[in-house]
């Protein structure tokens, strides 16, 4: 199996395995096998850690998402999405994603589907990121961000679309699992709306977006979305109620409104509270999959509520 060397995106051969400097924790050493580099071109920085491999990846997979899409911007943090924004250009995507949440971002990972210009690099500046992902970087935006010693740069030399489809995991106790990677997309002609009120074009917009970003964040998660941007995430948690509750409460934190969201759920609601929480939060709409045991109540809840609601058929459980 093919190594990395000390910098990755390095086009010599392949030198031995080499531990970086940490690992997950500065007390564990780490080594990187495989074709990263093949992927990935680091322009900018110190060598890339265990912790900063994991969160690259998943905001390359995240923002591979919107590769065709209008300048999308995404910030990600411990492998979560922090906020996700689409806009004319990549500074209106910024100030989105980035007004999802003004905390979280530091020492995060910022991700774009477009070259990185230098209107949106004077805003990032302005915060300490470890990673900035990229298709490429202007050359007015590499001048700013090369500055910072502690801020790595990579350039996409390719889609993750062209990876191997299957993920390998270790899951302790000497073994490992295989699966294959979640690539499953939803479009319009997916969705089965099960409430009386048909969802608006705005809504059905937001539903899209917010059903992308879901499917990258840790279960139980809980997105409250915007047509082009996130406006509240809940990450993590082991009660579905729990993880709409810290995003409504994070929207809050950011002074942002629900009123008229969507709200997006990566796996089925399986009683009608959460539902009715992010009624009482603003929410209008809602997307999940649909398939518990109680749909029929948490139908009639959103019926009750005047919500439109959209089963997808399909869950997105990320551990």
């Amino acid at each position: 199996m093919q190594t990395s060397r000390t910098r990755i995106g390095s086009t010599s051969t392949p030198a031995l395995p080499k531990s970086f400097v940490y690992g997950e924790n500065p007390h564990q050493k780490a080594v990187l096998y495989g074709q990263f580099h093949r992927y990935f071109l680091q322009l900018h920085g110190k060598e890339l850690s265990y912790n900063n491999i994991l969160d690259l990846t998943a905001a390359a997979a995240l923002i591979a998402e919107f590769e065709k899409d209008a300048p999308t911007l995404a910030i990600l943090k411990h492998t979560n999405p922090c906020g996700v924004g689409q806009g004319i250009n990549l500074l209106e995507a910024w100030n989105k994603a980035f007004a999802t949440d003004r905390q979280a971002p530091f020492g995060g990972i910022i991700a774009t589907n477009k070259v990185l210009d230098a209107d949106c690099t004077a805003a990032i500046s302005e915060i300490f990121s470890e990673v900035i992902v990229a298709p490429d970087f202007s050359r007015e935006a590499l001048e700013v961000l090369q500055k910072k010693k502690n801020l790595r740069l990579l350039k996409f030399l390719r889609p993750l679309s062209e990876a191997s489809r299957f993920d390998v995991r270790s899951v302790g106790a000497d073994s490992f699992l295989m699966q294959e990677r979640d690539l499953k997309t939803t479009t319009r002609a997916d969705l089965k709306i099960v409430t009386r009120r048909e969802p608006t074009p705005e809504e059905l917009r937001a539903m899209l977006f917010g059903w992308r970003v879901a499917k990258h964040v840790k279960s139980n998660a809980i997105i409250y979305a915007g047509e082009d941007r996130t406006l509240g995430i809940g990450a993590g948690q082991m009660s579905r109620v729990d993880a709409s509750r810290i995003a409504v409460w994070k929207a809050g934190e950011a002074k942002l409104s629900l009123k008229g969201s969507v709200v997006c759920s990566d796996a089925f609601f399986p009683f009608p509270d959460g539902l009715i929480a992010a009624a009482e939060a603003g929410a209008t709409a809602a997307i999940q999959p649909g398939g518990s045991v109680r749909d029929a109540e948490v139908i009639a809840a959103a019926d009750e509520r005047n919500m439109a609601m959209a089963f997808t058929g399909v869950r997105h459980f990320r551990h």
